[in-house]
């Protein structure tokens, strides 16, 4: 494939003219003014062997493709077919939302999605979804994803016990995994996983580093083979498959399915809650609605497992992702990457301090970040973490320190849309809201790089992961103005391109 007249977005360094890119077997194997074609061009099309596919960039910009470092893409998957529950503000608001999709489809089960009761008035209490009456199953996911609430139809058939709360982290994790069992499909079969992989490409995403709940090798190995092959994904297991993952021999970046674009990833740990179910582990209590117990939050495993966790996936050749959202999670993790000697990252770091930033430099820990939930949570957070905000998403400390940035959505919990994340970094705002510390923001083009998996300029020897746009991403002042433009920037996407071939064209 060849591609003339491009631009080359800056996001490393600048390229003044515009230059002609060939990919060659997946791979960016020229960059440079006037590139000699084929023995014949091929105007947007395949050719024969030894013929050019041309593509005419006509002067627009090109860059490394988008990637979203932190997806649960059968949840995402799911998102549209769910019951919107991020519009109610109390149980009673709530259950209303499920009385008016039960009047109107009856004989479904009702799977919602996106409530946040940390500021309602009342706990969500099981006994409320049954004075609904229905025989169908309920099962409504927080908009964390850190629990869910339902119905005893749907705590029977998922072999839960009977309570009048909620199934919270590591019981409501391996519950998740046999939702199909109440839905009886879980409408995530290749077809589904392949249309949401194309709206990712028309965002420009090229790769996705999946982080679902369940499922493992095998059933990516045939989800693939059943057409979900569109996008790059690495996919990563949980500690209840780490030793099926062992057993095959297969060490992070190891190709599944006999293809490179779909590959092993990392070992996912959630070693502590969120802040909405005030379960991140803090080293201070929370200010208010504190777990009785458990004021500062809790870790999910003791020092010891998570250590234990840690080494394993280090000796079997896995990078690990650990989920850490409280200060004191975070540094607990720090100390099990130093001890144990294992690579990867930390996935959140929604609170932490300056030193253990550092520290994270030091240890050569990436941190995986969803900039796109401090728009959500900056309110709850100044209520629940009074005085700590300042230490809350601190991306301009973790860039002057010298650590590896990653961005991502944690979709479904915020929406797979990389722009949106860019435009939160840049500006830490939506709307005309004032900057949340803007003192923690970063450049657009810091947010760019954190977003094109270490890619910066398009240069020889990348992926042939592109993406075409109408416009720069980075002409602008990394201000308001600018975050506005680029929360819509999905709109400049002519072409996305994975390992040479096209996932996406503007019609």
């Amino acid at each position: 494939m060849l591609i003339r007249n491009a631009r080359l977005v800056a996001v490393t360094e600048h390229v003044a003219d515009p230059v002609d890119v060939r990919v060659h077997d997946g791979v960016v194997t020229e960059v440079g003014p006037s590139l000699a074609a084929g023995p014949d061009e091929v105007d947007g099309a395949a050719g024969p062997d030894g013929v050019d596919e041309v593509h005419d960039a006509a002067g627009r910009w090109l860059m490394p493709g988008l990637w979203d470092q932190h997806v649960h893409l059968g949840q995402w998957t799911l998102a549209s077919a769910r019951l919107d529950l991020a519009p109610a503000r109390s149980s009673a608001e709530a259950v209303a939302l499920v009385r008016e999709r039960l009047e109107e489809w009856p004989d479904l089960s009702v799977i919602g999605w996106g409530h946040r009761p940390t500021a309602w008035p009342d706990n969500p209490a099981v006994s409320d979804l049954d004075a609904i009456g229905t025989d169908q199953p309920i099962v409504l996911i927080a908009g964390d994803g850190h629990h869910g609430w339902l119905n005893t139809t749907a705590l029977h058939m998922l072999a839960l016990s009977s309570r009048d709360s909620v199934v919270s982290e590591a019981e409501w994790f391996m519950a998740y995994g046999r939702l199909a069992t109440v839905l009886g499909t879980d409408g995530t079969g290749p077809d589904a996983y392949r249309r949401s992989m194309e709206a990712a490409a028309a965002q420009g995403v090229v790769g996705l580093v999946d982080l679902e709940f369940s499922g493992g090798v095998a059933d990516w190995a045939a989800r693939w083979a059943g057409g979900a092959d569109l996008l790059r994904i690495r996919h990563a297991c949980y500690a209840d498959g780490l030793d099926d993952v062992l057993a095959r021999g297969l060490r992070s970046g190891d190709p599944l399915a006999d293809d490179p674009r779909l590959t092993m990833g990392p070992l996912k740990i959630i070693s502590d809650g969120s802040l909405n179910t005030r379960t991140a582990w803090c080293c201070e209590p929370y200010a208010e609605k504190a777990v009785p117990g458990a004021e500062e939050g809790q870790p999910n495993q003791s020092p010891a497992e998570l250590r234990a966790l840690l080494a394993r996936a280090a000796a079997g050749g896995l990078e690990v992702a650990v989920h850490a959202i409280g200060d004191r999670a975070v540094a607990e993790a720090l100390s099990a990457f130093e001890d144990t000697g294992a690579r990867g990252g930390i996935e959140h770091v929604q609170l932490t301090t300056r030193d253990d930033v550092r520290r994270m430099a030091r240890l050569g820990v990436r941190a995986s970040v969803q900039p796109a939930h401090l728009l959500d949570d900056r309110e709850v957070t100044e209520r629940l973490w009074p005085g700590r905000a300042e230490r809350c998403f601190p991306l301009r400390w973790m860039l002057d320190d010298g650590v590896d940035v990653v961005l991502g959505s944690d979709a479904p919990v915020s929406p797979l849309d990389p722009w949106l994340a860019i435009a939160a970094a840049v500006h830490r705002a939506a709307g005309d809201d004032e900057p949340w510390h803007p003192e923690q923001a970063i450049t657009a083009r810091e947010a760019l790089a954190a977003s094109t998996d270490g890619r910066g300029t398009v240069a020889v020897g990348h992926p042939g992961d592109l993406v075409l746009l109408d416009a720069d991403p980075l002409a602008g002042a990394s201000d308001r103005a600018h975050a506005e433009r680029l929360r819509a920037f999905a709109d400049q996407v002519a072409v996305t391109w994975v390992a040479g071939v096209v996932a996406y064209a503007r019609a």
